[in-house]
């Protein structure tokens, strides 16, 4: 097995053992993406030189005790909506394809504090708008797993990244399940935190109000270790919560133990799967996966039941409505003054604005803005926008009524495996329903954990855990403990009849 199929937190401990050095790692990732990137195209852009450099330096503070924590030295990659000082931020458009942030954001300044090194930006939906990494203006990327179909999206450049091996870990953002969904369509793990818990400061936004930046990794330590690092109180983000970094070095003791030590954390944990996400549109090959995870849960000592969660048939049009609402809001300074592209071909200011926001975003980009136009515009506010913020506030209170009796929810992360490039740019409505089982996270501000469950095809299928706000530490340990017992029970029969009864 070559060093790039190992998790984040093996290089590491290859790196502190000295049989690697963060030099080594660093070439086996651009070696990888050599032999990758003319077909999956995970990155927009690929700093080598500057990467080699920090690599070198990293490793001498290695060498000297600067550097110790368990991901120092591990190259990592960065979704290109997240600042990075001296380096190109496009956000996959071409109104921002020239910008160099003059600062780096503080999820950026943690990694660089905790010794990782960062060896490119990855691809994206134009401004994190979209399910499948096709509407980037710099081209589509591939899934690694099946390269005829998308990768997922918007954060879809640093899923395939990892899947593909060309990087141990990654950043992503997520607004609606824009690491969830596209994590479960390449087969890997991703975490949207609690809103609040990692800063936003350096983030260029989309929907204020439900962005989180969040990690991407092979299995779920390695979320854990890159989510440790990159929380914490940030004074420049006023919806950051004041309080310490996360810490999961319990669970890493867990691991070193045993595997059976971190499985034990689900006896007695209390798992609610709600009823409304197992009927309709989701494809039952998705259903039979997500419910066999189910059985596994419950026989490694969970108690899973069913429940009806309500108010799912409002989740999607709320979430809409509100985050296209923001984004008209957001984008509005992208207009060829400040920063970023401005056309040529303008006769005066008012023309200047046009021609630039015209010509500098793309159509699904176009299409969000003008809808959150419409709903905060005189005579529609009321009727849409204030209706969504009402719809929100009863979709936080049915969640959490819900975590009143359970620890966790489990529910599929999408409601079919990848689909093929290009079916999805097709049919619009479908595009925005693939986000039906992760947008009400995001509404209602809660962490959430994607991973792997099953197999449809050459496809992988992926199921989220949800937790209550700042319960992160339950999802992560959650998620791991399935993790670890699904790897002893890979079985591939149906779920129960038990379970498949009670829905």
């Amino acid at each position: 097995m070559g060093i790039e199929q190992l998790s984040a937190l093996e290089i590491g401990q290859k790196i502190k053992k000295k049989e690697l050095t963060a030099v080594e790692a660093a070439q086996a990732c651009f070696d990888r993406m050599d032999a990758m990137e003319s077909e999956v195209h995970a990155f927009i852009t690929i700093d080598r030189e500057r990467a080699m450099a920090e690599a070198r330096r990293v490793q001498k503070g290695i060498m000297d005790g600067t550097y110790t924590g368990p991901l120092a030295g591990v190259p990592v990659a960065v979704k290109d909506n997240i600042c990075t000082k001296g380096v190109a931020t496009t956000c996959a458009s071409r109104i921002l394809e020239n910008y160099v942030p003059p600062y780096d954001a503080h999820v950026i300044e943690r990694l660089k504090e905790a010794g990782a090194v960062i060896i490119g930006k990855t691809n994206m939906d134009e401004f994190a708008m979209g399910s499948t990494t096709e509407t980037s203006a710099m081209g589509i990327t591939r899934n690694p797993r099946n390269t005829d179909h998308v990768p997922g999206g918007s954060s879809g450049g640093s899923c395939a990244a990892v899947a593909a091996n060309e990087v141990f870990a990654a950043l992503g953002s997520d607004t609606g399940g824009s690491i969830r969904q596209p994590s479960a369509y390449c087969g890997v793990a991703g975490m949207k935190p609690t809103y609040g818990t990692v800063s936003r400061y350096g983030l260029i936004a989309y929907a204020s109000s439900l962005d989180q930046i969040g990690p991407v990794g092979k299995n779920v330590a390695d979320c854990a270790a890159l989510l440790e690092i990159i929380s914490g109180p940030d004074r420049r983000d006023s919806t950051c919560v004041a309080g310490e970094s996360l810490d999961f070095s319990g669970l890493w003791e867990e691991y070193k133990i045993s595997p059976e030590a971190v499985a034990a954390g689900l006896r007695g944990m209390r798992v609610g799967v709600p009823e409304e996400y197992f009927t309709g549109g989701i494809d039952p090959q998705i259903r039979d996966a997500v419910l066999k995870a189910a059985d596994t849960m419950k026989a490694g000592g969970a108690i899973v039941e069913t429940f009806s969660l309500g108010m799912t048939q409002y989740m999607i049009p709320a979430y809409y409505i509100i985050a296209c609402a923001q984004a008209s809001s957001n984008l509005a300074r992208f207009d060829g003054v400040k920063y970023g592209y401005r056309t040529e071909a303008a006769g005066d200011l008012h023309d200047m604005y046009k021609k630039t926001r015209a010509q500098g975003f793309g159509w699904e980009v176009k299409k969000r803005i003008l809808l959150g136009s419409f709903v905060l515009s005189s005579g529609y506010y009321d009727a849409y926008y204030i209706k969504a913020l009402k719809a929100n506030r009863l979709i936080k209170e049915a969640f959490d009524r819900a975590f009143e009796k359970y620890d966790l929810i489990l529910a599929p992360a999408a409601p079919s495996a990848a689909p093929k490039l290009g079916t999805s740019l097709t049919d619009p409505l479908k595009m925005y329903l693939s986000d039906i089982y992760t947008v009400a996270v995001n509404l209602a501000g809660l962490p959430a954990m994607s991973m792997p469950c099953g197999q449809t095809g050459s496809l992988p299928v992926g199921l989220q855990l949800i937790g209550q706000r700042f319960k992160d530490d339950i999802v992560v340990r959650g998620a791991a403990a399935y993790e670890v017992l699904r790897g002893n029970w890979m079985a591939s029969e149906a779920p129960s009849e038990e379970v498949k009864e009670a829905l």
